[in-house]
């Protein structure tokens, strides 16, 4: 089975799941690649791959597994420092981290009273890693964003707190999508159906 998944995304959660099937199919290997860019699933001959974010190929056959959220993160040392911002606009005022792994418009989007709000700003800091840029926020250089899946192990530990939640965008899907369900091959079909009921239990992407 050739499978893809998002890099971060895809070491905390998809390569678990994997290993856990393999440990059940014994006559199966996989190969999965962790990239974030959009693979080319027919292109590059994958049999699935997890997707976070609206589907642009409409083609693809996609089963839900969860999904995730956009949030705004700093640490407690940089807020003591420099405040709270209480909207999307106070972050003008603010030391930006962007990331630019995937991509580089210097934009973050929020929600308010129904409608989608662009803040355009220009960052202090632009890196192409997440874990470089959550790394940053947690040593108090500034506010960051990124999905809440990403964050989760620092506000539970309460190294970054959670801002402007109340103007977050609506939530992105999490997809396995496969380029098609005719001629599915049993050993993906026993990978998808696994793969569903295991994701199930994955906190992190529950509504």
């Amino acid at each position: 089975l050739r499978l893809t998944a998002p890099t971060m995304f895809g070491r905390r959660h998809v390569a678990p799941v994997v290993t856990r099937f393999l440990a059940l199919h014994p006559d199966i290997q996989v190969d999965l690649t962790l990239s974030d860019r959009n693979v080319d699933l027919i292109e590059e001959g994958i049999d699935a791959g997890v997707r976070i974010g609206p589907l642009a190929n409409v083609s693809l056959v996609a089963r839900r597994l969860g999904e995730v959220r956009r949030v705004t993160v700093a640490s407690d040392a940089y807020l003591d420092r420099r405040g709270t911002p209480a909207v999307p606009a106070d972050l003008a005022q603010h030391e930006l981290i962007m990331s630019t792994s995937v991509r580089s418009v210097a934009e973050w989007r929020f929600r308010a009273d129904g409608r989608e709000h662009v803040v355009r700003f220009s960052p202090r800091l632009r890196m192409n890693d997440v874990e470089a840029m959550l790394t940053a926020a947690r040593d108090g250089f500034g506010i960051a964003r990124a999905l809440s899946y990403q964050v989760e192990p620092d506000l539970r530990a309460g190294l970054l707190r959670r801002l402007l939640v109340d103007f977050e965008p609506e939530p992105l899907p999490v997809h396995l999508v496969m380029p098609s369900a005719r001629h599915m091959a049993p050993r993906l079909r026993a990978f998808v159906d696994f793969a569903v009921a295991e994701f199930a239990g994955v906190a992190v992407i529950r509504p």
